[in-house]
């Protein structure tokens, strides 16, 4: 009894935060984002005022020497961080500074693979639970940072906390009834229904933690609503149209 008592009151005393993520890219040889990912950053920056930065990881294309690109992903690092900071968003004092120079798994595409990743956690009230709340009947939401595999309607073992705080957020409120859709990027014809299982996915967990079918829907939508036209011009837009919303239905 005493240690469960001892876990509830740290439970109670943690602060409640959303962690995401945000990629910015750069061009060949460069260590200042390019100019598209530096109006997505700037962009960013004024949604996100409270956010957190704990850790940042630095990736460059095969070009050059493993150890120029090593040195040229921390010079990566060091320009998002030295932004971050000039703009008032809080970097952690024990900040993961993580240069993988050419040392993961490549995309064909190079343009992606010049690229930072951005680890930030925000308060919860700030984030997705207060967009709910203040949602109107017919608002569609996109569930940021819900990421599954390739090809796939497995959730990434790091968008687990995407599904959490949904679910929190339903059991909180007993009258919401929300449709969930899925999208994908890319190609104009789907393979394998992969919007339509995405959404199911979220369905399914919801259903299986408690959430009473007659509060839920799902629905895939391919290409056919993207948020920028096919074919997409970069990463940046292709992560945008692959995504899962909820609508609301009732609340």
């Amino acid at each position: 009894m005493k240690t469960l008592t001892y876990i509830l009151l740290v439970l109670f005393f943690v602060p409640l935060f959303a962690q995401e993520k945000l990629d910015v890219f750069f061009e060949f040889n460069k260590a200042y984002p390019n100019t598209n990912s530096i109006d997505i950053l700037n962009n960013w920056i004024k949604q996100n005022p409270t956010a957190e930065v704990y850790k940042i990881e630095g990736f460059c294309d095969t070009v050059d020497s493993k150890i120029y690109n090593l040195k040229l992903a921390e010079r990566r690092i060091h320009s998002i961080e030295n932004i971050l900071k000039l703009n008032k968003i809080k970097v952690i004092d024990k900040l993961e500074r993580i240069p993988l120079g050419e040392d993961f798994i490549f995309s064909l595409n190079q343009d992606e693979n010049r690229k930072v990743h951005i680890f930030y956690q925000v308060p919860m009230t700030n984030t997705f639970s207060e967009k709910v709340k203040n949602a109107k009947v017919g608002e569609l939401l996109k569930l940021k940072g819900l990421n599954f595999y390739n090809m796939s309607d497995v959730v990434l073992p790091d968008s687990r906390s995407v599904l959490d705080e949904l679910l929190q957020i339903m059991k909180a409120n007993s009258t919401l009834k929300i449709e969930i859709q899925g999208h994908i990027c890319c190609k104009e014809v789907e393979v394998e229904d992969i919007s339509f299982k995405r959404a199911k996915t979220v369905y399914d967990f919801l259903l299986s933690n408690g959430i009473s079918a007659d509060r839920i829907k799902y629905k895939g939508f391919a290409s056919t609503r993207p948020i920028y036209p096919l074919p997409e011009k970069n990463e940046e837009e292709r992560i945008a149209n692959r995504r899962v919303e909820i609508l609301i239905l009732e609340k």
